[in-house]
Formats: C-alpha cells, sequence, structure tokens
C-alpha cells in the first residue's frame, strides 16, 4: 500500500506542473497579443490624412519661402523643398540624329556650295566697269576723274582746232620727247653713280598687255546685240509699222537739221562730254526738283500726242 502511493505521488506532481506552465505560456500570449493590438492601434491613430500631410508641406515650404527673403544673398537655406530638375530624376536615352527635312525653299543650314556662291556673287555684285565708270561720271575720285575728264576735252578742242591726223602726230610727238627725255637720265644717273638699276620702263616692258579673247567676246557679243536692236528699230520706223513712231522720228530729224547748221560733231561731243560729267552730280543734289518738272512736262507731252493720236486715222494703238 505505502508502496503503490509513492509511486502515484510523483506523477501526479508532474501534471499539475505541466499545467502550471501551460497556463503561464498561455498567459503570456495573450499578453503579448493585447501589446501587439495595442500598438497597432496607436500607429493607425497617429498616421495623418493625406490633407493633413499636404497642408503641413505646404506651411513648410511658405515658412522656407520667408525665410529665405530674409536671408542675405550670399548666405544660402540649409533645407530646400524645390522640385528636383527632370535630369536628376531620370535621364532620357539620346534619341537618333534625325535626317534634316528639306522645305520647297530650301534648308537655312545647309551650305551653299562653290559654284552657287560665285553665281551669287556675280548677280549680285557689278561688274569693276559699271563701277569705275560710276565713279568718274559721280566724281567719287577728283583726282582720277579731274584727269580723264581735262584729257578728254583737250583732245577734243584740238580735234575742233586742228584735223585728226595732226593731233595724232602731236600727241605722239610729246609722249615720245616725254620717254626719250626720261631715258637719257637715268642713262646718264646711272653712269655717274655707277650702278645697275637696268632699263627704267623694265616694269612696264614685262607687263603683258595682250588683250584677252574671253573680253573681245564679251564686248563683241554685246556691241553685235545693241546693233540688232538699232537696224530692227530702223527697219520699223522707216517702214512705217507705227505711224505715230515714224512721225515722231521724223519730227527728230527735223530738228536736228537745225542743230547741225548751228554746230557740228566734235561740238556736239564737247557738249556730250561736259553734260556726262556735270548733269549726274546736279541731278543728285536737286533730284526732286528734276523729276518734278519732267513729270509735267511728260504729262503734256502725253496729251498732245493723244489729241494727235485722235485726229489722225489709224493712229490709235491696236490695244484700243
Amino acid at each position: 500500500m505505502d508502496d503503490q502511493i509513492s509511486s502515484t505521488t510523483p506523477s501526479y506532481g508532474f501534471q499539475h506542473d505541466e499545467e502550471e506552465e501551460h497556463r503561464a505560456d498561455k498567459h503570456v500570449n495573450s499578453l503579448q497579443d493585447e501589446a501587439a493590438d495595442f500598438s497597432l492601434k496607436e500607429a493607425v491613430a497617429d498616421v495623418p490624412e493625406e490633407d493633413e500631410i499636404l497642408d503641413l508641406a505646404g506651411g513648410a515650404k511658405d515658412a522656407l519661402e520667408r525665410h529665405r527673403s530674409t536671408l542675405p544673398r550670399t548666405e544660402e537655406p540649409l533645407l530646400d523643398f524645390a522640385e528636383p530638375e527632370p535630369s536628376s530624376i531620370s535621364k532620357p536615352e539620346p534619341e537618333a540624329a534625325k535626317p534634316a527635312l528639306i522645305s520647297a525653299f530650301g534648308d537655312a543650314t545647309t551650305k551653299p556650295t562653290k559654284s552657287e556662291e560665285k553665281e551669287e556673287k556675280t548677280t549680285v555684285t557689278p561688274s569693276k566697269s559699271s563701277c569705275s565708270l560710276v565713279d568718274l561720271l559721280y566724281w567719287r575720285d577728283l583726282q582720277r576723274t579731274g584727269v580723264v575728264f581735262g584729257a578728254s576735252l583737250f583732245l577734243l578742242l584740238s580735234l575742233s582746232v586742228c584735223s585728226i591726223i595732226s593731233v595724232l602726230s602731236y600727241v605722239a610727238l610729246a609722249l615720245l620727247s616725254v620717254t626719250i627725255s626720261f631715258r637719257i637720265y637715268k642713262g646718264i644717273l646711272q653712269a655717274v653713280q655707277k650702278s645697275e638699276d637696268g632699263h627704267p620702263f623694265k616694269m612696264y616692258l614685262d607687263k603683258d598687255i595682250a588683250i584677252p579673247t574671253e573680253m573681245v567676246h564679251k564686248y563683241s557679243d554685246t556691241a553685235l546685240v545693241h546693233i540688232n536692236t538699232v537696224i530692227k528699230e530702223l527697219r520699223r520706223l522707216f517702214l512705217v509699222e507705227d505711224l505715230v513712231d515714224s512721225l515722231k522720228f521724223a519730227v527728230l530729224m527735223w530738228i536736228l537739221t537745225y542743230v547741225g547748221a548751228l554746230f557740228n560733231g566734235l561740238t556736239l561731243l564737247i557738249l556730250g562730254l561736259i553734260g556726262a560729267f556735270s548733269w549726274p552730280v546736279i541731278y543728285e543734289k536737286h533730284q526732286a526738283q528734276i523729276d518734278h518738272y519732267y513729270g509735267l512736262v511728260n504729262k503734256q507731252i502725253k496729251d498732245v500726242v493723244g489729241k494727235i493720236q485722235a485726229k489722225i486715222p489709224g493712229a490709235k494703238p491696236k490695244t484700243e
């Protein structure tokens, strides 16, 4: 009996201990669950709503702007809520080079070729001969224009007094006297100084003065065009293609008969030379007045011609 009691007593104590440990673990787990639920509720309660977040961010940004306005220019704020640059957020991949679109008027970035540049220069810039002639007539270079005008006027006045053969002979003798005298003077000077300067006109003797064939063809073609135009115009006037134009030409020839009785050809050339070197300067200074009076005279002439055309049968233009 004592043996049975001693054998069952330990088993009862062991089961009692296990039940105590189980109840303790269960209590601890319940406490942990309650603590987790409490912390979760506090976290949820502390999370602000979306509108509150936006209000807080806007207020912080306004405060930062006011703080920046009070700072001197040398200082910088510690915080910067500015939006990040697009380049720092994402760097897009470089696009492939696209071919430039060519419009109907051409691309402004395309460079013209050498041939196109030459064509533009030839079409825009006038020729050197025309520029030099305009400079002479408008007295741009006083010294050069004075020499040309004086030499031309002296030659025409000499031709009006003497024959053309005499004038050419005297001009040739004057040039030869100057060149021979200078040649002898330089030869004597070289002999005295024992120098070897050579011929005084060597620079001009070595210079090529041959007329290029391109220039000859250019001016011959231009002269041929003008000659053909004059021939066609004379044929039209003499064969009375237009009666009014033929009458105008007849009146002009009748006036020239009186001019020829008063002046000869050289006198007309002298007057033309003087007018060519004086009229452009006068017109440049008094252009407004000259254009005004020219318009009045031209209008009167047109009225008279219109009256004559109305009275002459068959003299009206074909378009009317």
